[in-house]
């Protein structure tokens, strides 16, 4: 099973064995002469040694705890197999290897120079390494992290701390090299930001600029995560910041204020990036809308409920979604307020309704609307509007008279019977006068042929595009509003135009 993946030429065998005895090449005592040989072809590891090396090793020594330590920084010609290293040896043999790739800022994939692309690779060697090696000579007697007895605090290193100490210097001797990959990064998550998640800019400035030093070829959906991470780390320090100021307010007036309006300012970036994931969550739903009412490949055009879940999720209300997860928006800005709202629940199953039927309306919702300028001293509860939607499958061509056929009728039919089933208010208060409530149908829907003649029927007046209808029934008391598919994305690009153009989004 190994036969088909192994290396077989003569070139990859040599590679392959130079890369993984490196060490030994780079190493002060050096290598006897290795030769690769197949049938009358020969490859000396040596002559390979110097190709693939980009340049000459690279030595100095640090001190450490007043141990002294031997760095051999290389530059090795990119291959597959190779990867940024740390390697830590001991008694002149390779003990330790790991990667270090994503360590130090910018060491991401493959770095160049004038020379071309490489792989760096430091190796470590001490007499205090020599004497903590293992008799298999697999690894050291050292601890990881800092859990050693602080009686030998001062003569014990860990392996963080010798990891810590030679990635600074790995950091100091590729500084000119990562430079290209720093700003690949920077160049990276501003385009990402920019054209795809504008809610992370406002707290881009509270990353620490090691934790944006990214993989330039890094996923959208890992990016997304990353930088997701951080924002929830800025609100939690926020938040902690926050509580402390309140805690620890004294007499010191200068130093509170200072710290408050730090603490402020993190605040309104905070609340800056909601706001942009607000607006950039628009852009998305008008986009899937927008294609959602195309014809597919098949020749087909996608089912209404398709795009009523776009809208408003289905067999839902408003106890059961959250404000963001329906886009009323689309049809009316005012619909994002309201005290009750219903998405293809039979009319018996709303509690505002009062009503026995089983008819189901697409979206219905209920309005208290509640005027601050204006002042009384009656008790009376505030007027309310009804809002019926009703939409239909597009490119449907089967309008025709009759509740069952005509979207118009269907709307101020639901309306009738809300009206008649004596409507309440989510919490089952009565509203004065519920048979002169406003009402407001509003059917989407292309408008084809037969929807032009229901339209035409019910006497509506057409838009000044030619893109929709609208009328008041006198005796139905509502305002019927027809909208095409294409006006409702049109004006909703319209409306959310100067905030798509704010955060930088394409508006088409």
């Amino acid at each position: 099973k190994y036969r088909d993946v192994a290396p077989k030429t003569i070139d990859s065998i040599a590679r392959a064995l130079l890369e993984h005895c490196l060490w030994y090449f780079v190493r002060p005592e050096g290598v006897p002469n290795i030769k690769v040989k197949d049938v009358n072809e020969v490859i000396y590891l040596n002559d390979l040694y110097d190709t693939y090396m980009h340049e000459s090793a690279y030595s100095e020594s640090i001190t450490i705890k007043n141990f002294d330590f031997d760095l051999i920084h290389i530059k090795f010609r990119a291959s597959s197999s190779k990867k940024h290293g740390l390697s830590l040896c001991a008694a002149s043999r390779l003990v330790k290897e790991e990667s270090i790739g994503g360590k130090i800022p910018g060491l991401h994939g493959k770095l160049s120079d004038e020379n071309g692309e490489f792989i760096y690779n430091c190796y470590v060697s001490s007499s205090y390494l020599d004497d903590r090696v293992r008799p298999e000579r697999t690894s050291f007697n050292l601890s990881e992290d800092l859990n050693v007895d602080e009686i030998f605090s001062d003569s014990e290193i860990t392996l963080k701390e010798l990891r810590n100490q030679v990635l600074e210097r790995s950091k100091f001797y590729l500084a000119d090299f990562l430079q290209e990959n720093l700003q690949a990064a920077i160049n990276r998550i501003d385009q990402f930001v920019s054209e795809k998640a504008p809610r992370y800019r406002p707290i881009i400035a509270h990353i620490c600029q090691n934790d944006l030093a990214i993989d330039p070829n890094i996923s959208d959906k890992d990016l997304e995560l990353h930088l997701h991470k951080h924002l929830a780390e800025v609100e939690r320090n926020m938040l902690e910041q926050g509580h402390q100021i309140m805690a620890s307010f004294d007499n010191d007036f200068d130093d509170y204020e200072e710290r408050l309006n730090q603490y402020l300012q993190i605040a309104k970036d905070i609340k800056k990036s909601d706001l942009a994931n607000y607006v950039s969550h628009r852009r998305v739903i008008i986009d899937l809308l927008e294609k959602s009412i195309q014809r597919t490949e098949t020749g087909r055009y996608a089912r209404e409920d398709l795009i009523h879940g776009l809208i408003m999720p289905m067999r839902k209300d408003s106890n059961d979604v959250l404000m963001d997860e329906y886009n009323l928006w689309l049809v009316d800005e005012r619909l994002a307020f309201h005290n009750y709202l219903a998405s293809d629940k039979t009319l018996n199953a709303m509690p505002i309704t009062g009503a026995n039927s089983t008819k189901e309306p697409d979206i219905c919702a209920l309005n208290v609307c509640d005027n601050p300028i204006l002042v009384s001293e009656k008790p009376n509860l505030p007027l309310a509007s009804i809002t019926v939607i009703e939409i239909k499958r597009p490119m449907r061509n089967d309008a025709k008279s009759g509740e069952e056929k005509d979207p118009i009728e269907q709307a101020l039919g639901y309306l009738n019977r809300i009206r008649k089933g004596q409507v309440t208010t989510a919490n089952g208060r009565p509203i004065p006068n519920s048979e002169d409530i406003p009402g407001y149908c509003y059917v989407i829907c292309d408008l084809t042929p037969s929807m032009v003649d229901r339209c035409e029927f019910h006497n509506l007046t057409i838009t000044s595009d030619h893109m929709g209808y609208f009328g008041y029934h006198k005796n139905y008391k509502a305002y019927i509003e027809v909208i095409s598919f294409d006006k409702l994305i049109n004006a909703a690009k319209a409306r959310n135009r100067a905030f798509f153009d704010k955060l930088g989004l394409p508006t088409n």
